[in-house]
């Protein structure tokens, strides 16, 4: 059965003669002239700023050095670099921690090339400018990418932007669980438009699974990603796609403008724990072991403990004024003492600022029934046991504050997965526990990522996902965006 039999006539797309798939990079091309102009615009006003800020109003004195032909030099050397270190790649950009790295790693180089032909060469251009000019470029061209990849990410969430449009092609089953992963996070840019399914699965008439059309079998990859307008094949797991038809569907779809990615079996994987070493043809994917101990683990606890004792030094007349508004508001102490469960399975006193009427726990058991999430939490939205004041720490997640002693006290982390309860940890299974690997923190991905409005099920794959690949780098990005989700207050209740 041909892609086209399975088609109505709007789902066939061809423009201008052109492959499918180079028509669909439209959008693409378009995002990435807006993030030249702007990698342009904020180099110019990092040179300003530099010159400005190091020379005044005043002429350089006791130079030669033309500034008015090494700042457009400066300008084009530094776009130069930020494309040879593929900051304009569409495989990073968009999407991931990658292009951040890419564009520090742009300008550092430049900056370290310029000093050192400066040396050699016994240019005199101004250090201060210099050094002025890329920090200033450095932390706005990141800033730029940050505030251009947000515009795009609510573009995407919406069904419009860049993104890139792929066809599927698995078993049912494998399918469907690729479908489901890409959906959770559409801001990633992956929007699936078919898929492809073994000629023994075909039905005599046009199929769906779930809402994704089947556009075709193995016979017709190709013609099926021309006739709907995919500029990607992702391939999963089938039976019948053996590495021979495989490598020859990497043949027809060159020349296409179709790209070709393969979906492996292994997931919640970050990047740099994966390494692929070609072995007798084949390319073997070495994944290292997660890292629960170590130097990074003791760097890690470094940075908690000096960030935590600063933060409540800051904000210590912040915390006096929300333990005020409590004792106000209602009777009962100012601070609500819990046992928790650590790493290792240890308990230990966590300590929050009281949002609930003194006798919350006795009033559970008559609102068990009114849980509105799934797994071992009990969430409410309109919870009767929150006071006034309760409502609004926890909108702005100012509850969580006292929990920094038990971040100094070692026995937390800024950064891990949600403290669970005794009980809850009682009704662990074998993989769920490995949550107790590692610190629990006060904030995590489970926040980040929409807090009370996830299901039991996704914020356990979040927090086991951050067992796994917990890093520094990952530490800083989750709680940058914790302000955020604290700003945005959604899923706190």
């Amino acid at each position: 059965m041909s892609a086209a039999t399975l088609l109505t006539p709007a789902t066939s797309a061809e423009s201008d003669g052109r492959p499918a798939g180079l028509v669909a990079r439209a959008d693409e091309r378009s995002y990435v002239r807006v993030l030249v102009v702007l990698d342009t615009t904020i180099i110019i006003i990092a040179l300003l700023i530099g010159y400005v800020t190091r020379f005044g109003d005043d002429e350089p004195t006791g130079s030669e050095v033309p500034y008015v032909l090494v700042a457009p030099g400066l300008v084009l050397a530094w776009l130069i670099s930020l494309k040879a270190l593929g900051c304009y790649d569409d495989r990073v950009i968009g999407y991931g921690a990658d292009e951040y790295r890419r564009v520090s790693s742009a300008s550092l180089r430049l900056a370290g090339a310029i000093a050192i032909v400066g040396y050699v060469a016994d240019v005199g251009v101004s250090r201060g400018f210099l050094g002025i000019t890329f920090a200033v470029g450095t932390v706005g061209l990141e800033v730029a990418r940050f505030a251009a990849r947000k515009r795009l990410h609510r573009a995407r969430s919406q069904g419009a932007g860049w993104s890139r449009k792929v066809l599927v092609v698995g078993d049912t089953a494998h399918v469907l669980e690729l479908v489901h992963t890409l959906r959770r996070e559409p801001y990633a840019g992956y929007q699936v438009v078919g898929a492809c399914i073994p000629d023994a699965l075909l039905a005599p008439v046009a199929q769906r699974l779930g809402d994704v059309p089947v556009v075709g079998s193995f016979r017709g990859i190709p013609e099926a990603a021309t006739a709907i307008g995919a500029d990607t094949v992702a391939v999963t797991a089938s039976g019948e796609l053996t590495a021979t038809r495989l490598r020859r569907l990497g043949w027809q779809l060159e020349g296409t403008g179709v790209d070709l990615v393969v979906a492996p079996a292994l997931t919640d994987v970050a990047g740099p724990r994966i390494h692929t070493r070609p072995v007798a043809g084949l390319p073997l994917i070495h994944v290292e072991a997660p890292e629960f101990r170590g130097a990074r683990k003791l760097v890690k606890g470094l940075v908690d403990r000096s960030a935590s004792s600063l933060a409540l030094a800051l904000l210590l007349p912040l915390i006096a004024f929300v333990a005020l508004a409590i004792k106000l508001d209602s009777r009962g102490p100012v601070l609500f003492r819990q046992v928790r469960v650590g790493r290792g399975g240890q308990e230990f006193d966590v300590f929050k600022f009281r949002t609930m009427v003194v006798n919350a726990d006795v009033m559970l058991a008559e609102l068990t029934a009114r849980n509105e999430t799934d797994g071992l939490m009990f969430k409410m939205r309109q919870d009767p046991r929150v006071t006034r004041v309760g409502r609004l720490l926890r909108k702005w997640s100012l509850d969580e504050l006292p929990q920094l002693v038990n971040v100094l006290l070692g026995q937390m982390s800024l950064v891990g997965p949600r403290p669970p309860l005794p009980s809850e940890v009682a009704r662990y299974d074998g993989d769920v526990a490995r949550r107790l690997l590692v610190k629990p923190g006060m904030t995590g991905l489970w926040q980040v990522s929409g807090r009370s409005d996830l299901s039991w099920e996704d914020g356990i794959r979040l927090d086991l996902y951050y067992v796994e690949n917990w890093s520094l780098a990952a530490d800083l990005t989750i709680l940058w965006k914790t302000f955020g989700a604290v700003l945005n207050g959604r899923g706190a209740y």
